[in-house]
């Protein structure tokens, strides 16, 4: 076996291993990315009368009840565990929707409403 053939077969064993690992990301990813989507439908039929398409909590009931802004850091730098016994439980003003919602549905709204706290992308000048 002479050097030549001994770096290719270094590079095409680093190259599987790369494949391997972006292959075995990507699924993560997608689930991920299918649960926020899922939790769209769901939080526009259970949490926009109060905190508002957009998560501001702007709307009159919200404003009203005083509703958290879901943009805020004080939100977002709940855990996922704590926004799930919030959501389960209720508090403050918020009502509890354990008995409305399956704990796979609590965590999909919760997944969607982690993308409130993401700057938002803004288009670029021309």
């Amino acid at each position: 076996m002479d050097a030549r053939s001994t770096v290719n077969g270094r590079w095409a064993v680093v190259l599987c291993g790369l494949t391997l690992l972006v292959v075995a990301c990507i699924p993560a990813a997608a689930q991920e990315n299918g649960k926020a989507s899922a939790g769209v439908g769901i939080f526009k039929s259970k949490c926009v009368l109060c905190h508002g398409a957009d998560g501001a909590g702007n709307t009159p009931l919200g404003k009203q009840l005083q509703a958290a802004n879901l943009h805020s850091k004080e939100v977002q730098k709940l855990s996922d565990a704590e926004l799930r016994k919030i959501v389960h439980d209720g508090q403050a003003n918020m009502p509890p929707f354990g008995e409305q919602l399956t704990d796979d549905e609590i965590d999909h709204v919760i997944q969607y409403l982690r993308g409130f706290g993401k700057p938002a992308k803004t288009a670029k000048k021309q």
